[in-house]
């Protein structure tokens, strides 16, 4: 019995090992990867577009005719949905 728990412990150390040394290598490879990337193909400079700022619309406009749409809409919506 003693011998089944140590070849298991065993087993599972070298297991683990090899998953610890793929994980770094792994990590390493993606590292180097990502520095080359950034070396050799770095980000196109977009020059910067600035949006024009809308015209604010006038306080106190009358809107008596929109009013009455979305009224008529939102009445119309739900006769037909009872």
């Amino acid at each position: 019995m003693s011998n089944l728990l140590w070849e298991g412990v065993n087993l599972m150390v070298v297991g683990m090992g090899a998953v610890f040394v793929f994980l770094m290598l792994l990590v390493f490879t993606t590292s180097v990867m990502s520095a080359l990337v950034a070396r050799f193909l770095p980000q196109p400079n977009h020059p910067v577009v600035t949006e024009t700022p809308t015209p604010a619309r006038a306080t106190g406009t009358d809107n008596s005719t929109l009013m009455a749409v979305i009224t008529a809409a939102i009445h119309q919506h739900r006769s037909r949905h009872k």
